[in-house]
């Protein structure tokens, strides 16, 4: 069983936000579809590292998690920045009972063990927070960061951490999300958010202090899950 990770699907097939309109999304949808059905196997398992829908209410995002439902595999999904129709977990994982999508668990203040591996994480925010509302935000998820890791460490398994908000990009740096990286010994640290072209010059990928960073975005991976663990 093999673990996957892509980010930024943008589905919004119960709603009118199409991705068409932008330079490389033409057909994405059944590109994605394709692409995923050649590499995950349904005994595998993806994360989906926020942006899933563009559905502003929960019950308007059914045909996207119906979509995803229809993938091989067990999905893992966090919150991104354009998913407005995330509610509480409760609410979420009910909806998904009453609309019988089986396949998909939310991380979200937890941690998911996928055999020997911790799959762990957090929305993240801004890279550059200086506002007191966005502080409080970054602190806020900082301790969900932690406590997710603290969840694996306790079991004894090492971390797989997963992001939606890049840590660092260009020459700035979301201090607090990357000291808690590098202070709990993360190896691998994937995110999304950053799409392809002009908006990946900026990129900081590869060892960045001790930490693998490498970002998932559906487009900048040409619409394919990336092979993260075997």
């Amino acid at each position: 069983m093999s673990i996957y990770a892509i980010a930024d699907l943008h589905l919004s097939l119960g709603t009118q936000k199409p991705m068409d309109v932008f330079k490389g999304w033409d057909n994405y949808v059944e590109k994605l579809r394709q692409n995923w059905e050649k590499v995950v196997k349904n005994s595998d398992t993806v994360v989906v590292a926020g942006d899933i829908s563009w559905a502003l209410k929960l019950e308007d995002s059914i045909e996207d998690f119906k979509f995803l439902e229809s993938l091989p595999g067990k999905k893992i999904i966090l919150k991104g920045n354009h998913d407005y129709w995330w509610s509480t977990a409760k609410k979420i994982n009910d909806f998904f009972n009453e609309n019988g999508i089986k396949s998909v668990s939310l991380l979200h203040n937890s941690a998911i063990f996928v055999e020997n591996t911790c799959v762990c994480g957090t929305r993240g925010w801004l890279y550059n927070s200086e506002a007191s509302g966005d502080k409080k935000i970054l602190l806020r998820e900082c301790g969900r960061l932690e406590r997710s890791i603290k969840i694996a460490e306790d079991q004894g398994f090492e971390p797989l951490v997963f992001l939606h908000y890049p840590p660092v990009y260009g020459e700035k740096e979301s201090s607090e999300i990357i000291n808690i990286l590098v202070e709990r010994n993360i190896k691998k640290c994937y995110y999304g958010h950053i799409h392809g072209g002009k908006f990946s010059t900026k990129l900081k990928t590869g060892m960045y202090k001790g930490v693998s960073l490498e970002l998932i975005a559906c487009d900048y991976l040409d619409f394919c899950p990336k092979l993260v663990r075997k």
